[in-house]
């Protein structure tokens, strides 16, 4: 297994679980980068307040999961792709409404972009608003 996909999947399974940075940081450099065209993350723009902030979807989605449809390694590129949906429901307190009880069902897809063998750069492809809607938070 090359070093990228196996730190990609760890490095996934520990974001997607609410890990957070304590469980991430392993697999990145420090200072890694991130972005998003989605107005839920506009305010952030590194890997640790990213990985921090799935950590607290975690509070009002306390029975979040993923799943991953498809997971791609381009050495030549030396980039990991990984396309996955994430369930939950918000029975938690948290996020900008009292708990809905509604359920969310986001399509999203992380590229991440190493550099040796950990990130330095991921980008999340995601449609926020659909996925706010769904919660009932838009």
């Amino acid at each position: 297994m090359s070093a990228i996909k196996e730190a990609a999947e760890q490095f996934l399974d520990a974001c997607e679980t609410g890990k957070g940075w304590d469980g991430c940081q392993q697999y990145c450099h420090s200072g890694a980068t991130f972005s998003a065209q989605a107005a839920a993350l506009a305010d952030v723009d590194n890997l640790q307040a990213y990985t921090e902030w799935m950590k607290g979807l975690f509070t009002p989605v306390p029975d979040g999961k993923y799943e991953i449809r498809s997971f791609a390694v381009d050495e030549g590129r030396n980039n990991v792709t990984a396309y996955a949906v994430f369930r939950g429901t918000h029975t938690g307190e948290g996020g900008p409404v009292p708990p809905t009880g509604k359920h969310v069902e986001a399509d999203y897809v992380y590229v991440m972009q190493f550099e040796g063998d950990k990130i330095r750069h991921m980008t999340k492809i995601w449609n926020d608003t659909f996925s706010l809607q769904q919660l009932g938070w838009a």
